[in-house]
Parts: structure tokens; sequence; C-alpha cells
């Protein structure tokens, strides 16, 4: 059974074992909104458990906007979930306000006993674009080219050449004449979870937004799964792109994960026109790698339920596949 509820929409999801459960988090909207596009205004956060990541048991609404006035008092949109070596839970999440008609994002910090019950660390605010290397983004709207100031979609991990942490987020670089070359994966630095350091992206071009990345190593190499829309690719991108632009997920490579980057020359890992599935994640399970997305609109309507995971095998040289249930009877 897919991640789905039938009085909700359910789109962006993240994922963490703790021992043998999966729990699973996502964004949620009712349905009783009527149309799909109103959901990202009206969203709560979901969590769900699992023990083969198919059959999954709710356990409800467990975080959302702060009461106004607030810096997220408007949205709690897509993050990550980790546990520190003590053992805590921590939440980073996407939080826009209704002060500033949704169109400045930041990320903030929560935390958590049992991975369910959160509390803002203080007003939740942890990051913001500000600082000495503020001026490598597009920090201030009005003078942005894009429809929002982009600072989404967290993902954070243990540092693995030292201690503290790192944190990717989608974000827009300054100073690209071509809007849809100016996406990046932003970065920042934290000794402690609590206390970060924004640094110069990690990543810029290819698309206008690079949105959910999701950093991990593989067999040695680094991946950073994004995903983007077909009229978010570059003019160079399109045309590198065999077949043309698609809507879905793709993913860039390094050495490092501190980068160089660089976007896989590879077919596009999961993507359709109309979209079919978006916002994925790869989890490891004993069996492999697993994709999970939500299902966008394959057949044109929104749909919003989480699929059930498809085996992503890599190659010899590291690129990656997805094998879809059609592929596999074949």
């Amino acid at each position: 059974m897919v991640i789905a509820r039938d009085t909700h929409w359910i789109w962006d999801s993240w994922y963490l074992r703790d021992g043998a459960t999966w729990h699973a988090y996502f964004l949620q909207a009712p349905k009783s909104l009527g149309d799909p596009e109103l959901r990202h205004w009206h969203v709560t956060q979901g969590h769900a458990t699992s023990t083969d990541l198919k059959t999954w048991t709710h356990l409800g609404t467990c975080f959302e906007p702060a009461p106004g006035p607030a810096w997220d008092d408007y949205t709690t949109w897509t993050g990550c979930t980790l546990r520190d070596d003590a053992g805590l839970w921590h939440l980073f999440y996407t939080g826009a306000s209704k002060g500033e008609d949704g169109l400045y994002q930041r990320i903030g910090h929560a935390v958590s006993k049992n991975g369910h019950d959160w509390a803002r660390v203080g007003d939740g605010l942890c990051l913001d674009l500000t600082g000495p290397h503020a001026q490598a983004y597009e920090y201030d709207h009005a003078h942005s080219k894009w429809h929002d100031r982009a600072m989404r979609d967290p993902w954070v991990m243990k540092d693995p050449s030292g201690e503290g942490w790192l944190m990717y987020f989608t974000a827009r670089a300054s100073g690209v004449a071509e809007p849809n070359a100016g996406g990046a994966i932003g970065f920042a630095t934290s000794v402690d979870l609590y206390n970060w350091q924004i640094a110069p992206p990690v990543f810029v071009g290819g698309f206008g937004q690079l949105e959910v990345p999701q950093v991990f190593a593989h067999k040695g190499r680094w991946y950073c799964l994004f995903c983007t829309a077909a009229e978010h690719f570059s003019a160079a991108q399109a045309e590198a792109t065999g077949g043309g632009p698609v809507t879905g997920s793709h993913y860039l490579m390094a050495d490092d994960p501190r980068g160089p980057w660089r976007i896989a020359e590879a077919p596009f890992l999961d993507g359709a026109l109309p979209c079919a599935r978006y916002a994925a994640r790869i989890v490891e399970t004993p069996d492999g790698l697993q994709l999970l997305g939500f299902a966008d609109r394959p057949h044109g309507d929104f749909v919003g339920h989480v699929t059930d995971p498809d085996p992503v095998r890599p190659d010899d040289h590291g690129y990656l596949s997805v094998e879809t249930l059609a592929k596999r009877k074949d």
C-alpha cells in the first residue's frame, strides 16, 4: 500500500530508519480545499511508520505552522529528520510567514524525544540568508529573478570528514544572467546542530531550481538527488538532455560532499511529461537502494500520495537507473 490518506493530499516526504522501523514524514493538506494548488498554503506535516516501506501506520499530524505573527506562521514545508548521538530527534524544515506573503523562505529547527511531538528551538528560526556569504545568493526578493526568495528543503547530515554537521538546501545564486541557470544547492555548517554558518553554494547551474536535495554516499561515490520541472531547464541543459526536458528527479555526483558537484551525464533518473512522480527520495535497505516520491499528475489530474518504492541500480560508472514495475515485468 502507498502512503495515502482519503481526506488529505500528500506530497513531499522524507524518511528515517530507527532500528527495524521506518519513519515517514510528509506534507499534507485537506482535500476539502477543492483545488490541489491551494495545498501549499494550508500545509501541515504528517507522520507514518512501516517495517517494509509498503504497509504504513498513520500516526497523525506532527507539526504545523506557528501561531501568528511568526516567521513560520504560513508554512512548514519540506525538511529532514535525524537523531543526534544522544538519541534526540531533530527536525529541520522550511518556514514562511503571512506577513511576507510567503515570499521569503527560511530554515527552522525543532526537537523531539519520540520523533512525533516536536518543540521549536526558541522561535524555531535557525538559518537565514544573512552574513558575509549571503551575497552569493539571491537574498532579496525585490531584486530577484525568481518568483520567491528561495531558501528551503534543508537536508542535514553528519560531516564525514570530522566533527560537526552539513546542511544542503534549495537556493538561487546571485549574478546569473539566465534565470533558469541560477538554481543552486545552498550550503551551511554547524558544530552542534544549533548554531549554523552559511557558506557559498556548493553547486550552481543547469536549472532554475533544484528542489528537495538529498545528499548520500553509495559505494564510494556521493550523490545529490534533486527534483525540477521541464520549464526550469536552462537552455544548455535542455539541449544536452536526450529526449528533451522532463519533470521529475535527477542527481548530481561528486567525490566529496563539499564538491565539486556535477550533473550526472546520464539519462534523467525519474522524469516524465506529464510528471508521474516528484520530490523523490532514495533510501538504503538490505535489498539495495529504493526510490519513493509522490504521485503528481501522471494522467493530468493531481494524485497526491507517496508511491511504493522502486529499486535503484547503479552501473559500473556509478550512474543510477530506476527499475520500475513495468521494467521488472519485461
